[in-house]
C-alpha cells in the first residue's frame, strides 16, 4: 500500500497493537511513567508487567511526552521525507498530549499537520487511529482527514470496567464519595468518555461479572448503530477474562469487520490498576 504521502503519528496511550503500528508505519510518541527516583518511556523502557510488579512499593505518576521527545519524533517524520502528517492523540480532556503536539507543530512549518483529538482513551483512541490509517491506505488526502476526522471520533466509543476503584481514586479520576460507596457496596461502574472526552459513568452493577455484562451490552448497542464496525477488547493483566468477553461478543455482534485485542499501556495501568477490561467500538 502507498501511504508514503502522509505520515501517521500516534501517542503511546492510543494502544494500537504493535503489529498494526508496523503494518501502517505509524510513528509513536511515548508518554512517561514517573517514579520518585526515575522516569520511563511508555512501552519503550517500561512494560505493563513492570508497573504491576512495583505497585506494592510505589504507585507512580504519569505525564505527557517531553517536548524534546515529541519534537524528535516529528523531526524523524520530516527526515523520512514527509511533508504532511496526521497526528492522533488521546483525549485532550484527560491529557495535555494533544495540546503539546499542537504547540510543537506550530514551530515546524515544514510539516503540514492535521491533529485529531480522539476525545477517547486507550484502544478507543486506537480505533480512531486505525480508521485514519485505513483512510490513508485508501488514498485519502490531508483535507479529507480534516473533514472526516470529527465523524470518525464521534462514531467511536470505549467502555471499560476496573477490578478496583483504588487507582482511579488515587489518580483523581473519581471523587471520595464515589470511591467509598463503590468500594463498600462493591458497585462497579462502567466507564466511558463523554463528548468532551472526560470520564463518565454510563452504567453501574454489583460485582465484577454483572459490570462486565453491562459493558458488553453498552458495546453491543453502540455497534448496532452502524451497518459495519470494528471492535477491540483490551485488558490490564486479565487476558483470560478478556478472551471470554471477546468470545461472548463475537456470538452477539455480527457486523464487525475487524477485531483487535491486546494489553493496555503502562501509563494506563498506573490509572486503572490490574484487572481492567475495555471494549471499543468504531463505526467509521
Amino acid at each position: 500500500m502507498d501511504t508514503s504521502r502522509i505520515a501517521l503519528v500516534i501517542d503511546s496511550c492510543t494502544d494500537v497493537p504493535p503489529a498494526d503500528v508496523e503494518r501502517y508505519g505509524m510513528y509513536v510518541v511515548p508518554l512517561q511513567v514517573n517514579y520518585e527516583r526515575e522516569s520511563f518511556l511508555d512501552k519503550v523502557t517500561i512494560t505493563p508487567q513492570q508497573v504491576y510488579d512495583r505497585f506494592s512499593e510505589e504507585i507512580p505518576t504519569t505525564s505527557t511526552p517531553t517536548p524534546a521527545i515529541a519534537r524528535e519524533v516529528l523531526q524523524r517524520v520530516v527526515d523520512d521525507g514527509y511533508e504532511q502528517a496526521v497526528i492522533v492523540t488521546i483525549s485532550s480532556g484527560l491529557s495535555a498530549t494533544c495540546e503539546l503536539m499542537r504547540s510543537i507543530t506550530v514551530g515546524m512549518p515544514e510539516l503540514d499537520c492535521c491533529i485529531v483529538d480522539t476525545k477517547n482513551i486507550g484502544m478507543g483512541a486506537g480505533l480512531v487511529a486505525l480508521a485514519v490509517a485505513r483512510r490513508l491506505a485508501d488514498g485519502a488526502t490531508l483535507d479529507d482527514l480534516r473533514r472526516d476526522s470529527e465523524r470518525i471520533v464521534e462514531s467511536t466509543k470505549v467502555f471499560f470496567c476496573v477490578d478496583t476503584l483504588e487507582y482511579l481514586h488515587k489518580g483523581g479520576r473519581i471523587g471520595n464519595v464515589t470511591y467509598a460507596v463503590g468500594s463498600l457496596l462493591d458497585m462497579r461502574p462502567v466507564i466511558t468518555c463523554n463528548e468532551k472526552g472526560v470520564y463518565c459513568t454510563v452504567a453501574k452493577a454489583k460485582g465484577r461479572r454483572q459490570s462486565l455484562k453491562k459493558a458488553m451490552r453498552c458495546a453491543e448497542e453502540a455497534a448496532a448503530r452502524y451497518p459495519r464496525c470494528t471492535m477491540a477488547v483490551v485488558n490490564g493483566d486479565a487476558a483470560a477474562e478478556a478472551a471470554e468477553v471477546k468470545h461472548e461478543l463475537e456470538q452477539r455482534v455480527h457486523n464487525v469487520d475487524a477485531w483487535y485485542e491486546g494489553q493496555i499501556s503502562p501509563v494506563l495501568v498506573v490509572h486503572t490498576g490490574p484487572g481492567l477490561i475495555g471494549i471499543g467500538v468504531c463505526g467509521a
